[in-house]
């Protein structure tokens, strides 16, 4: 079996492609990073540092890699029999163009094989929306073949990736935890077997169990880290009143679960608990910058933050800590960041009540919106 992935950073290295490598699945890596190319293209093979409660290296061999620019491409995605991603929302836009000239040129060449897309990003029904950005560039002709022929497999996965600090350009750390869960019901053709790679027929679920614990936790503990000067993840989440934060905000989400998808309320604690041991995971040097930035995206009505929030009004549920963190995203600040920036340059100009509206969608005059601003002016 042969696999596009589109994205040999270190998420796709050491998530996606291992996984596929590790099933005996070919794959090529698609990225516009040449040295990465060359090097995947010669050496067929890269180090994954695994770090849990104890540390190891694994190979994955078997892989070579390919420029997105490069015209071949297309001709190498119509041959394939599985494309993945990991490559960000922006650049979905960007490669479905791609996708959808590898598609016309797959029927103009009479493969009627089965062809899976599975996007593999931080974002609800990811390849759904891929799945409608390709379509804008295909040919009418080719749309009933598509949808017979072609899975557009939503999923969600989870596994923290932080920068690599060994001098391999190649090498990848990542935690022992990983989870990547698969709508089954999408698939055309045989699913394929991957070890790692776990079938739903109710993907919603596990889309918002991790959104609202590992998303949720995770940004609340940069931002609430990053208002007392905390540098990295694990040091913020050492600090015993940030940590009671972060559990709180992640049961008050937590709760929206169990009343929305009937999740048991032990079992959901237990998956807190393995969320805050993987913050504090001593291996993982992941910066309180690489997780905040991006709070624009990140304040979203359908991101980590704001989506657990209007679930928690949908039901009555508490919320002030979720309130809190939605505050402390405002504070947060990263000259590097254009979006920190911006909205920095937004709660200038504007005021902090409109800058909220205009990206959370949170109305002005709502209850929230009021104990937010408090939250916030309180935080000077």
């Amino acid at each position: 079996m042969k696999s596009v992935h589109f994205g040999a950073g270190n998420i796709g290295r050491g998530f996606i492609g291992k996984l596929l490598a590790d099933a005996g699945i070919a794959v090529t890596f698609a990225d516009v990073d040449e040295q990465v190319v060359s090097l995947l293209k010669s050496l067929n093979t890269y180090n994954v540092k695994v770090v849990g409660s104890e540390c190891k290296t694994e190979v994955v061999s078997g892989v070579s890699a390919i420029n997105s620019t490069s015209d071949e491409l297309v001709t190498v995605l119509s041959e394939t029999d599985l494309i993945t991603t990991a490559v960000g929302p922006n650049v979905l836009v960007i490669i479905a163009k791609t996708i959808a000239q590898s598609l016309a040129l797959r029927f103009d060449t009479k493969n009627e094989a089965a062809l899976n897309i599975i996007a593999c990003e931080n974002m609800i029904r990811g390849t759904t929306f891929l799945k409608k950005e390709v379509y804008k560039h295909l040919d009418e002709k080719y749309h009933e073949q598509t949808e017979r022929l072609v899975g557009f497999v939503d999923s969600a996965v989870d596994r923290i990736v932080p920068p690599s600090e060994s001098n391999d350009p190649l090498e990848v750390t990542v935690e022992s935890f990983s989870e990547w869960i698969v709508d089954e019901q999408q698939f055309k053709g045989e699913i394929p077997v991957i070890d790692g790679m776990q079938k739903t027929d109710n993907l919603m679920a596990f889309i918002e169990r991790k959104l609202f614990t590992l998303n949720t936790g995770h940004i609340m503990t940069a931002y609430l880290g990053a208002l007392v000067g905390h540098k990295t993840v694990k040091e913020a989440i050492d600090d015993e009143a940030i940590c009671a934060q972060v559990k709180q905000a992640m049961q008050e989400s937590g709760e929206v679960l169990i009343k929305r998808y009937d999740f048991d309320r032990d079992s959901h604690s237990a998956y807190i608990e393995k969320i805050i041991g993987r913050f504090a995971n001593p291996y993982l040097h992941d910066e309180i910058d690489r997780v905040g930035r991006q709070p624009i995206r990140k304040l979203g009505e359908n991101d980590r933050l704001i989506k657990p929030l209007l679930g928690t009004i949908e039901y009555g549920i508490a919320n002030d800590m979720l309130l809190k963190g939605i505050a402390a995203a405002f504070k947060y600040q990263n000259s590097d960041d254009p979006q920190a920036i911006e909205l920095q340059t937004s709660l200038v100009s504007i005021g902090f009540i409109a800058t909220l509206a205009k990206y959370t969608g949170l109305a002005p005059e709502s209850d929230e919106a009021i104990k937010i601003e408090k939250l916030y002016l309180a935080m000077d």
